[in-house]
């Protein structure tokens, strides 16, 4: 698992001529509600075992909760069950919000 920036992800979705990560946010759905990075799958944290066939291992996935640290968790899971290009956001949707999207709501 690597560790990704939010601007890093930003200059990533930004690029044109880089294919588009999957993004899962694994927060519960009242979190989603709040804020979200545009274009992120709702996958709450407990329910990724039960829907690893909606995700594609070919694919890049960047791992997305509020910190940090249940996308971390998320992400070494993925890696263990067969997925070998899995990012963590660092810092999760509240650095997001600080550092590249500040009329994102936070909590």
């Amino acid at each position: 698992m690597q560790q990704l920036s939010v601007t890093d992800l930003a200059a990533w979705l930004a690029d044109e001529n880089r294919p588009k990560p999957q993004l899962l946010d694994v927060r519960e759905k009242h979190e989603w509600a709040i804020c979200r990075i545009e274009g992120s799958q709702l996958m709450p944290m407990n329910t990724v075992p039960a829907q690893l066939q909606e995700l594609d291992p070919e694919r890049p996935l960047v791992c997305v909760c509020h910190h940090g640290g249940r996308s971390m968790q998320v992400a070494i899971f993925l890696e263990r069950n067969g997925f070998s290009n899995v990012f963590n956001l660092s810092g999760g949707v509240d650095a997001w919000a600080l550092q590249v999207d500040n009329t994102m709501a936070r909590y």
